[in-house]
């Protein structure tokens, strides 16, 4: 989970300090941060739970307006640089892997989705966050483990990022958390179905959270 606090006491975001040695690239917003106690206090306990290998990894996201107001601003300050405006996308989207798409999965999970709230436009170049929109309401990045995300840190198969926006004039708070469960269940449904997981005489429904 991420907190309305966007970095810690260091000035450091734990979201891109999943693999500081990632790769770099001069003015893109995904670079890998130095590491922090927050990242390396996960990764110490999944490494406790010795799993080899992952299915599904879900990162959960929300934007407020204190990004463009606070944050951003203060990281400007931070890297003695001048603050340019964004603009925070109004509503749902996913932030997919661009090695690994899974575009059907993330298709799932954005028609469960906008039967709860509205699935974020692209902006007028077709852009969501200065990233091209890949399918309706999903973004494609680079690898996470290469740029420091948290949905990098596992070697889940089925991995990626959500956001919402729960200063949109167009969606309430509860809306925004029903939205978050519902791309679970349709992240983890649709797993269930395409690798074969459902027990034998098991009937098809939700998934029970």
């Amino acid at each position: 989970y991420e907190t309305i606090q966007r970095w810690n006491a260091q000035a450091v975001d734990p979201n891109r300090s999943f693999s500081p040695d990632g790769e770099t690239v001069e003015g893109r917003s995904f670079n890998p941060e130095a590491a922090t106690e927050e990242s390396a206090a996960l990764i110490a306990l999944l490494d406790t739970l010795e799993v080899e290998q992952w299915t599904c990894h879900i990162d959960l996201h929300e934007t407020t307006d204190t990004d463009e107001t606070e944050f951003r601003p203060a990281k400007a300050a931070r890297d003695g640089v001048e603050s340019k405006p964004g603009t925070i996308p109004d509503g749902f989207y996913l932030v997919a892997d661009s090695t690994n798409p899974k575009t059907e999965w993330h298709k799932a999970m954005i028609d469960a989705v906008r039967r709860v709230t509205h699935i974020a436009p692209p902006d007028e170049n077709g852009m969501i966050i200065d990233e091209p929109v890949v399918q309706e309401g999903v973004i494609a990045i680079p690898s996470p483990r290469t740029i420091g995300l948290c949905a990098g840190v596992t070697n889940a198969d089925y991995a990626t990022t959500t956001e919402v926006y729960p200063d949109s004039p167009l969606a309430s708070d509860a809306q925004c958390a029903k939205a978050q469960v519902a791309a679970i269940e349709a992240a983890l449904d649709f797993i269930i179905e395409a690798e074969g997981l459902r027990g034998a005489g098991e009937a098809p429904g939700k998934s029970e959270l």
